[in-house]
């Protein structure tokens, strides 16, 4: 069965090429030209990732990313926006996209990109992963400190899955960058100690010992204090 692409997009012509590239590469494409359509077709269901324009008429992507993750939907999300700015990517990232592609984009990028999660969202293994009173549902996408649940943002899951899978171990900050941001190169930005500090803030603020530890030059570990 053909892979089902939703191309939330209100330009035309960007809408089109995304359509016969796609359908040229053997994805089955359904689009939306703005954001309340679109987001009434993603609640449909059926569909294996979203391709979201940030910039839409009637309902902004973030707000339809959010609108869907607040129901519940994980389906894998990459947003597209002429808006490049770390501050912007964070947003983006933080309202539930998988990924973020700046425009303008190489076709051949967002193909491979489009492969990755898919890939990801299928070798995902329904696994309860636990530290202490900290426990992890890879296949829900849920974490829960001393049984209450605590919201976390996509990133923000991969962030904690990739502390918790190196079982106490320190994790480096390439390896975070690699596995959670997928780069084989360091951006240069602040990007992972934003995150770091984000998930600090939900799992340690008012849930007794802090569990993320800081490896000085070295990188991040999961585990109780000693």
């Amino acid at each position: 069965m053909p892979v089902r692409v939703l191309i939330i997009e209100d330009d035309r012509k960007t809408a089109a090429l995304l359509s016969t590239t796609l359908t040229q590469e053997g994805f089955e494409v359904v689009s939306a030209p703005d954001g309340e359509s679109g987001l009434q077709e993603a609640r449909s269901g059926g569909f294996e990732v979203l391709l979201v324009d940030i910039m839409l008429p009637q309902l902004d992507g973030l707000s339809v990313v959010r609108a869907l993750r607040e129901q519940g939907d994980r389906t894998p999300v990459i947003m597209l926006s002429a808006r490049s700015e770390v501050p912007q990517r964070v947003e983006g990232l933080d309202a539930g996209a998988d990924d973020y592609l700046p425009k303008p984009y190489a076709v051949s990028e967002l193909l491979a990109r489009l492969r990755s999660v898919l890939r990801r969202n299928t070798q995902m293994k329904p696994t309860i992963l636990t530290v202490a009173d900290l426990t992890f549902d890879t296949a829900a996408r849920e974490a829960r400190r001393g049984g209450r649940r605590i919201e976390l943002s996509s990133r923000e899951s991969l962030l904690l899955e990739c502390l918790l899978r190196a079982d106490g171990g320190v994790v480096s900050r390439r390896d975070i960058i690699r596995t959670v941001w997928e780069y084989d190169f360091d951006p240069g930005s602040n990007l992972v100690e934003v995150y770091i500090r984000r998930l600090r803030d939900k799992l340690d603020r008012d849930h007794g010992p802090p569990l993320i530890q800081t490896a000085r030059g070295l990188g991040y570990a999961l585990h109780l204090p000693p």
